[in-house]
């Protein structure tokens, strides 16, 4: 008897930060998201400068706008010098969002208005936008903090971090096809960036995009192979297509690295004690507008 397939996303081990966060889908159902990060805190990074900068493996970062493709003056040309020397590596990143993700309430609302006094200061200073972005969306102002990343990548328009925590945003507000494109952008600046991939991956799941999301599942398990998120979501992708031999040992696989990966076995593949899978059914995507089904966090 076909069951009606919910959407395995409701809480990201990416969108672990949000601990408190409202969804529809009970705790069973959902993969579990220890392995992490992806991130994130939420919207992630950090409040240092994991907001500064071009990763220096940018395209001609120094000539030309990455966002607009404008040839950049001399004066933005330094700007992106320098803010490429202070660009994280994908691990200190990566170390940054487990970090702030830790932060209590208070403290964001401190990070929140340090922002906000910075950006009183210089309305143009790409650092300050992009943490006050991050603390709104740590307080779940989703949109409001949309406005200011985009803001920031107004003025980082090379910064992976920025690319990467509206990409998240995107994800909390359900924008799937804008949050492939923000990580896609992150990528582009930090190419090791495992939660950026996995970040996509979960994105393009939102959107029915199995097999495409296989392949940035498989690129973060590249990155890290005890990525215990990645072989977990992506054992479930492989299952929706009815590769299960693939599904099994991935799930398999996620669960010696975190045990409540379990729960996406049973639910996904089965078990031993009569327990059916519950398979994810193929449904018919909408036109433009990409809406998840009943269920979907």
């Amino acid at each position: 008897m076909k069951s009606r397939f919910r959407s395995p996303l409701a809480a990201l081990g990416l969108l672990a930060f949000l601990s408190n966060c409202a969804t529809t889908v009970k705790e069973k159902e959902k993969p579990s998201n220890t392995s992490q990060s992806i991130e994130m805190p939420a919207v992630s990074d950090a409040r240092r400068p994991d907001s500064t900068g071009a990763a220096s493996t940018a395209t001609d970062a120094r000539t030309t706008g990455a966002a607009s493709g404008i040839a950049a003056t001399p004066a933005t040309a330094v700007a992106s010098d320098v803010a490429a020397a202070n660009t994280l590596s994908a691990s200190a990143a990566s170390a940054e969002r487990a970090r702030e993700k830790k932060l209590t309430t208070e403290e964001y609302r401190t990070m929140l208005a340090e922002a906000e006094a910075a950006v009183k200061r210089n309305p143009k200073d790409g650092e300050a936008l992009l943490k006050r972005a991050k603390a709104k969306s740590y307080l779940r102002e989703y949109p409001a903090a949309q406005v200011d990343y985009t803001a920031a990548i107004r003025y980082q328009k090379n910064n992976p971090d920025a690319y990467y925590n509206r990409g998240v945003n995107h994800l909390m507000m359900k924008q799937y096809k804008a949050a492939t494109t923000d990580f896609s952008g992150a990528l582009k600046y930090r190419p090791d960036d495992k939660e950026s991939f996995f970040g996509r991956g979960v994105a393009k799941m939102q959107m029915y995009q199995y097999k495409p999301a296989v392949a940035d599942f498989t690129r973060a398990i590249q990155l890290d192979s005890a990525y215990a998120d990645a072989w977990e979501y992506r054992g479930i992708s492989y299952s929706s297509f009815d590769k299960l031999s693939e599904a099994r040992r991935d799930l398999e696989k996620a669960t010696k690295l975190n045990p409540e990966a379990a729960k996406s076995m049973r639910r996904y593949l089965g078990n031993n004690d009569g327990l059916a899978p519950i398979k994810p059914a193929p449904v018919a995507r909408p036109g433009t507008g990409y809406h998840p089904k009943p269920g979907a966090h």
